[in-house]
């Protein structure tokens, strides 16, 4: 039925399960997976009256949030692969997650998007995470919602 998920995953504790669930779902469906972290971009700073400043430059930032990238994805490329399911992970830096999500689904020609309740941001409504909201109310392609 499926047979390219798109699994968006945040390092989190529930997003790593989620990572060993969908590589499990995979397996069972004889799908291939695409691992993919929306990776931030560089906050604008903001001066004024008791601003605080960073000295992380733009480029300081992307080095330290691409090396995040590449472990999260890294991680759970080794799950995929210890599970004997072919996968291939992919980053894109976009200050809004559900967007980057639902663009890579489409760029890999994904036929499901696999996701967690919530990631790191917490709780955000009673049910599901305000991405996975979103990502559920905007995107084309099927949405399993793992809790």
């Amino acid at each position: 039925m499926f047979k390219h998920l798109l699994v968006p995953t945040d390092g989190s504790d529930l997003s790593q399960n989620t990572v060993l669930r969908a590589a499990s779902f995979a397996k069972e469906a004889g799908a291939k997976i695409t691992f993919f972290y929306a990776q931030p971009d560089f906050p604008m700073p903001i001066y004024g009256e008791g601003a605080l400043i960073d000295p992380t430059t733009p480029e300081q930032f992307a080095k330290a949030s691409a090396q995040e990238a590449a472990a999260i994805l890294g991680k759970a490329k080794s799950v995929a692969d210890a599970a004997g399911v072919l996968a291939a992970t992919d980053t894109e830096v976009n200050e809004v997650p559900y967007e980057a999500i639902i663009h890579a689904a489409g760029r890999h020609g994904c036929d499901l998007i696999f996701m967690a309740s919530h990631g790191r941001r917490g709780l955000a409504s009673l049910l599901l995470g305000s991405e996975t909201q979103k990502v559920l109310t905007h995107s084309s392609i099927p949405v399993l919602v793992y809790r």
